[in-house]
C-alpha cells in the first residue's frame, strides 16, 4: 500500500498544472508551467507565495532567501548552491520576457530539504511551512518591517560578512556524456544479442568515477545524475560555477559505417579541447557535437564562434594542462583496457569549450564493437575503467599539486 501511494502520488506530481503552498492560514496557488526542458514555475509567483525576497545579485545570477537560507540560482546552471554545497536540479534556471523561472524541484525537493521549517507532501502536492513554538520570547519586528523586508535584510547581512574559505582539497566535475531523449550512440553493429546505449553507460560510468573519487578524498560534482538532458554548453559551465579544478567528460565511441570493417573497431582514446587535426579527430568531434540538435535552443554557436572559443586566451591558458591529463588517463587506462590504446587526441567538442579548467573527453570503448560494448556495460568492466579514471585523476591532481608548491609554472 505504501508503495501505491507513492507511485500515485508521482504521477500525480508528472501531470500537476499547479502546486499548493501553505503557510499557517494563508494558501496560495503556484502554477505549474510545461517548458520544452521540463516543469517550471515562475521565481516571483513562488516568492510571492512564500512571502520571501527574491534577490538579483547580478544579471544571470539570483538568490532566493528563504529562513535564514540563501538559495543561489544561475541562468542556465542547472545547479543551486546553498552554503558552500552544490545541489544538481535536474534543469536549469531560465529567463523569458524579463521574467525569471525555477525548476519545480525547487519547491518539492530542494527547500523542503535545505530550509528549516518545509514540507512538501506529493500526495496533495502541497508545500507547507511549520513555524516552531518556543518557550523563550521571541524577538519581535518593528510593525513597519513586513516578513520579506526582514529576510530581505538578513541576506544582506549575509551579503556582507566575509566570503567563506575555499573548500579544502581537489573539487572535480564528471560529466556523463549525453542523456534524456538523447541517447548517444547504440550498439553493436554486429554480434551481440544486446545491446548499450551511450547515454546509459556513460551515466553508469560516471557514477562510479565519482564514488571512487570520493573514496580518495576527492569532491565531485556531477553534471547530471541521472537520465536527464543538460545542454553541452552548460556542462563546462557547471564546472566553473563549482571552481572545479578539473572536468571530465565521460563518452563512448563509434565506427563509421562506411570503414572496411566498423564492427572491428575497438579501444579507447582521450581528447583536449583544441582544433581537429585528422579526419578521424573531426569525426568524433561532430559525433559528440551532434548532440546540441537535442536542445531546445542550441548554445553551441557557430563554426565561427566556436574557432573563436578555441583561440580565447582562457583556453589557452588551460591547453598544456588539458593535453597532460589526456596524456595521464590514457597511460593508466592502457593498464586495463583489453582494447588497443588509440592515443591523445584533440577536437572542438562543445561540451568543453566553456569549461576554463584543465578538461578532458574520455571515449571509454567502441559501443559498436561487441568486445568493447560487453566490457563497457558489464558490472566488471565498469568498475575497472572507473577506478582507473580515478587513479588517473587523482595521480595528475598530484603533480599539480607538486607543481604549485615549487613555484614551477610551466
Amino acid at each position: 500500500m505504501i508503495l501505491l501511494a507513492a507511485l500515485l502520488a508521482m504521477q500525480a506530481l508528472d501531470t500537476a498544472t499547479s502546486v499548493t503552498v501553505r503557510d499557517g492560514e494563508r494558501t496560495s496557488r503556484l502554477p505549474v508551467i510545461f517548458a520544452r526542458a521540463g516543469r517550471i514555475v515562475r521565481a516571483n509567483a513562488l516568492s510571492d507565495a512564500l512571502g520571501v525576497a527574491l534577490g538579483r545579485p547580478s544579471s544571470d545570477r539570483f538568490v532566493l532567501a528563504v529562513g535564514a537560507t540563501s538559495i543561489e540560482l544561475t541562468l542556465g546552471v542547472p545547479f543551486a548552491r546553498v552554503g558552500s554545497v552544490v545541489t544538481p536540479l535536474g534543469i536549469a534556471p531560465v529567463a523569458s520576457r524579463g521574467e525569471f523561472y525555477l525548476p519545480l524541484t525547487v519547491v518539492t525537493d530542494l527547500i523542503p530539504r535545505v530550509a528549516v521549517g518545509y514540507l512538501f507532501d506529493a500526495r496533495v502536492l502541497e508545500l507547507r511551512r511549520f513555524r516552531a513554538a518556543v518557550a523563550a520570547p521571541a524577538r519581535v519586528t518593528p510593525p513597519s518591517a513586513t516578513v520579506a523586508e526582514s529576510v530581505r535584510d538578513a541576506a544582506m547581512q549575509q551579503e556582507r560578512r566575509p566570503p567563506a574559505p575555499r573548500r579544502p582539497g581537489p573539487l572535480v566535475v564528471v560529466d556523463a556524456g549525453h542523456g534524456g531523449r538523447d541517447r548517444g550512440m547504440s550498439g553493436p553493429i554486429r554480434g551481440g544479442a544486446f545491446r548499450v546505449y551511450e547515454a546509459d553507460v556513460t551515466l553508469q560510468v560516471a557514477r562510479r568515477v565519482r564514488d571512487a573519487l570520493r573514496e580518495r578524498g576527492v569532491a565531485v560534482v556531477m553534471t547530471r545524475d541521472r537520465d536527464t538532458l543538460i545542454a553541452l554548453a552548460d556542462r563546462g559551465r557547471i564546472a566553473n560555477k563549482a571552481k572545479a579544478n578539473l572536468f571530465l567528460s565521460i563518452h563512448v565511441n563509434a565506427a563509421n559505417l562506411r570503414w572496411r570493417d566498423p564492427g572491428g573497431a575497438r579501444g579507447f582514446e582521450t581528447y583536449f579541447l583544441a582544433e581537429a587535426k585528422t579526419e578521424d579527430e573531426r569525426r568524433v568531434e561532430q559525433l559528440e557535437n551532434e548532440a546540441t540538435k537535442y536542445e531546445a535552443e542550441s548554445t553551441a554557436g557557430t563554426g565561427d564562434a566556436l574557432s573563436f572559443i578555441l583561440n580565447d586566451m582562457k583556453q589557452n591558458e588551460h591547453l598544456r594542462e588539458s593535453s597532460e591529463l589526456a596524456a595521464t588517463m590514457q597511460r593508466t587506462l592502457a593498464g586495463v583496457h583489453p582494447g588497443p590504446n588509440r592515443g591523445v587526441k584533440q577536437a572542438g567538442f562543445v561540451v568543453l569549450v566553456s569549461a576554463y579548467m584543465p578538461a578532458v573527453l574520455v571515449e571509454i570503448g567502441f559501443g559498436t564493437n561487441v568486445d568493447d560494448a560487453r566490457y563497457i556495460a558489464g558490472v566488471a568492466g565498469q568498475r575497472e575503467l572507473a577506478r582507473t579514471i580515478a587513479d588517473a585523476t587523482t595521480a595528475y591532481l598530484a603533480q599539480l599539486e607538486r607543481r604549485s608548491t615549487s613555484g614551477d609554472s610551466r
